[in-house]
């Protein structure tokens, strides 16, 4: 479910790779890192930032295929207005003007597929091939007055589609929802990351300056400058590795605000000046929207079996009719008359008035076997809403303990960073002063790096922990209520 949604969380031994091949820094690219590093800052601090609730209100609006959503909902309010007109009488006009024979003899026949040639004409021995003109006007009024419940039927049915395709929406709107506060933290801590790389780097370039001054005065030996190299190396690139990482979300967040761009500046808001508290909810992923379309496809489905059920069931209608009708051969000397005006003048007119009772009997066959079929898909969406229930279930229970461990974790980050700045510092200290060499230093640096992206990562996963809480209870303010 969920976890589909969000995004793996980053782990720290991404960011601390095996020993890499030592290899040197040219001096002359130093004053190029540190305009590039600085231009990156600058560009950062002019940029408009932008909250999660902005961004949240943006993807509503903006994510297209929430529009093909809506669109879906509109389609289905239009259908529950198109069935309903079967409530209407049919009314049915039409004027039609011909030039044919008038032959006839007696005795029936079949109309021919989708056409009915009228055999209305003169009996006689021989056959008038003479065409004349003629005119037939009817209109035509059938109202089923009723039809044993088959229109309620079928309106209900329709009005089960928009309750569907409308918990469809609010489903898929969550969901994006969840996806986009998941992008936002995982931008959040990439951007940590960055600044953590970039302090990493900002301590190598020093140690490799000073370790390079020592060399050049014989204080140190040639090696210390290989080291210093090949450390200054593996510190830039894990910071442009960090730094691909966090442009790559910045991506993936403004495509999911519905409006792509790779400057998209977000605001820290509260999340890394405070941790959330544990949420305690209970059942509450029985609301999950999830779980709400699924009941909407049973709803449905249900309601379309029986508006099949019905469709078996007889029409009676109330009809009525009236009709003129003109032809050049005349009604009283059965004379022929070839000019156009003769053929259109009505020489009859006739009216009608009846109740007819329309049933096709063998129709229960198919009938019942198109409800037998809707019977099965509700027993399928009741059985897919049960797999989802125990899906959710189990995701917020393991949603739970996630939050309680990552709050544990964020704990104990601050003795291991403080830890790790007591070594570093030591470490340094006892460098300078000669009594320890340079690979000792180094495992200082990268242990206090370590520290700095694991307080990062740390407390990110507590705010990430507590969104899957919410999206498995399938209520999001639990999260932001957080922020207030």
């Amino acid at each position: 479910m969920f976890y589909q949604i969000l995004q793996k969380i980053p782990f720290r031994d991404a960011y601390f790779p095996e020993e890499r091949k030592k290899q040197t820094f040219p001096k002359k690219n130093y004053l190029f890192l540190l305009i590039t590093l600085s231009s990156a800052i600058t560009f950062q601090a002019v940029a408009q930032k932008v909250t999660l609730l902005q961004i949240l209100e943006e993807g509503k609006q903006n994510y297209p295929f929430l529009k093909a959503k809506q669109a879906e909902i509109k389609g289905a309010e239009s259908r529950v207005k198109s069935v309903k007109t079967d409530y209407l009488p049919s009314f049915i006009v039409q004027d039609q003007y011909t030039f044919s024979t008038g032959n006839s003899v007696n005795g029936a026949f079949l109309p021919n597929e989708g056409s009915a040639l009228s055999p209305s004409g003169g009996i006689r021995t021989e056959n008038i091939y003479k065409g004349t003109f003629g005119s037939f006007t009817t209109a035509m009024v059938d109202w089923k007055v009723f039809n044993f419940g088959k229109v309620n039927a079928n309106v209900k049915a329709a009005q089960a589609d928009i309750n569907r395709t409308q918990a469809d929406y609010e489903n898929e709107l969550f969901q994006h929802q969840v996806r986009i506060v998941d992008a936002y933290l995982v931008l959040l801590i990439n951007q940590k990351l960055v600044e953590a790389q970039r302090q990493n780097l900002e301590r190598a370039l020093v140690f490799k300056q000073v370790t390079d001054a020592a060399v050049e005065s014989g204080m140190r030996p040639g090696v210390d400058s290989s080291l210093a190299g090949a450390e200054f190396a593996k510190a830039r690139l894990l910071l442009l590795e960090s730094r691909r990482a966090e442009k790559v979300q910045r991506l993936r967040l403004s495509e999911l605000s519905g409006h792509l761009e790779d400057s998209i500046q977000v605001d820290t808001m509260r999340f890394y000046s405070q941790l959330p508290v544990t949420v305690n909810s209970e059942n509450t992923f029985l609301k999950n929207p999830a779980l709400l379309f699924s009941q909407s496809q049973i709803d449905a489905s249900y309601v379309r079996s029986q508006a099949v059920r019905k469709s078996f069931l007889p029409s009676i209608s109330l009809t009525a009719a009236g009709w003129g009708r003109g032809s050049g051969v005349s009604n009283t000397d059965n004379s022929y008359r070839t000019d156009f005006g003769s053929g259109v003048n009505y020489q009859v007119y006739n009216y009608l008035f009846g109740l007819s009772t329309r049933w096709n009997l063998t129709s229960i066959l198919k009938v019942r076997n198109d409800y037998k079929a809707e019977q099965f898909q509700v027993e399928r969406f009741k059985e897919i809403f049960n797999t989802q229930k125990i899906q959710l279930d189990r995701q917020s229970r393991e949603a739970q303990m996630q939050l309680e461990l990552s709050l544990e974790q964020a704990k104990l980050t601050p003795i291991q960073l403080e830890a790790a700045h007591t070594a570093f510092n030591q470490a340094e200290a006892r460098y300078e002063s000669g009594l320890t060499d340079l690979f000792t230093l180094a495992q200082s640096v990268t242990t206090l790096n370590r520290a700095e992206v694991d307080s990062f990562i740390t407390n990110g996963n507590v705010w990430r922990a507590l969104l899957m809480k919410a999206a498995a209870s399938g209520d999001l303010s639990l999260f932001l209520n957080q922020l207030k």
